[in-house]
């Protein structure tokens, strides 16, 4: 059995959605203030209305166009593009960052306790001073 998703079985793109977004049903279910079955029994509908279509993208926070236009070889694309582009570099320029963070730490470290040292002498003076 092929786990593409049919081109118009509105359910199966809602689940394959859901899943991408690493969302359970219980949490779609939450965002939609309904129950885990009634998510169960949407995505297992072919067809679903324009009003509860709506109000799933927006539980899910994808447009009713995704939905609708959602196929599993778009995204295969999508990710064999993105890959691509990755493995080309083609985000412009990268710079190293040539530093050393424990250096940073250490800095950072030494102007807390200076820091210290400094308000440990106005407080001597002050109490000097009375």
């Amino acid at each position: 059995m092929s786990t593409l998703t049919k081109p118009n079985h509105m359910g199966r793109k809602i689940s394959r959605i859901r899943e991408l977004k690493d969302m359970k049903q219980e949490a779609l279910a939450q965002a939609m203030g309904t129950n885990q079955q009634a998510v169960s029994i949407l995505e297992n509908s072919e067809t679903i209305d324009d009003e509860k279509l709506k109000e799933v993208a927006k539980a899910l926070d994808v447009s009713v166009e995704a939905i609708k236009n959602f196929s599993d070889e778009g995204v295969i694309n999508y990710f064999n593009t993105f890959n691509e582009a990755v493995a080309n570099n083609n985000f412009g320029r990268q710079d190293t960052i040539n530093f050393n963070p424990l250096d940073k730490v250490v800095e950072l470290y030494e102007r807390l306790v200076q820091a210290e040292k400094d308000k440990v002498e106005y407080l001597e003076k002050l109490l000097k001073a009375k």
